[in-house]
């Protein structure tokens, strides 16, 4: 490659009908200057060369980083969405399982509710009853004794006893001769 250098310092001969010297030099100094000016645009041209592959070649590397990293990202959410999916499974499967548990339990104690309010039902029957029981029990003891107890009347049973007022049952139950202890009741 011919260099500036080169061009200025070289020398021709002369021949009788030749170019005029100075013509010719001044064509060779602006071709020296042109290629001066083209070999350092040239020399620029591969130096932002030089820093565009290096430049390049890093993206290039950080390219597969940045493609490992979006792989692994990918990876990540895929894993966090099937954990995320279990975890919801299993906490609607606690949640079943808490539904199912409130259930057993409000079944069971409505059965114990039941239960009680049947014995509950049961034993009042059975204080009724024996209160029935002890009330005719009484009635029928008091009706056997009720010549002792008003004598005055002549009367066996309540039921025998001629329409009276109240007052006049009253005197004669006050006025009559029944002692304490005598009636058991």
């Amino acid at each position: 490659m011919i260099r500036p250098i080169d061009i200025q310092e070289k020398e021709f001969s002369k021949a009788v009908r030749g170019y005029k010297e100075e013509e010719v030099n001044e064509f060779l100094d602006e071709i020296t200057l042109d290629m001066d000016r083209l070999l350092n645009e040239l020399r620029e041209t591969k130096e932002e060369n030089s820093r565009l592959v290096e430049e390049l070649e890093r993206f290039r590397s950080s390219e597969g980083s940045i493609v490992e990293t979006l792989q692994a990202a990918k990876s990540l959410m895929a894993d966090i969405s099937a954990s995320a999916e279990k975890r919801a499974d299993i906490l609607l499967k606690n949640a079943e399982l808490d539904a199912e548990l409130t259930r057993k339990s409000a079944r069971e104690e409505s059965e114990n509710i039941s239960r009680k309010t049947q014995a509950l039902r049961s034993r009042y029957v059975e204080f009724r009853n024996k209160y029935k029981e002890l009330l005719e029990t009484e009635l029928r003891r008091f009706e056997s004794m009720s010549d002792a107890i008003v004598p005055e009347l002549g009367v066996n049973d309540f039921d025998d006893l001629p329409d009276a007022e109240e007052n006049e049952v009253a005197d004669l139950i006050q006025g009559s001769t029944v002692e304490r202890g005598t009636i058991q009741l």
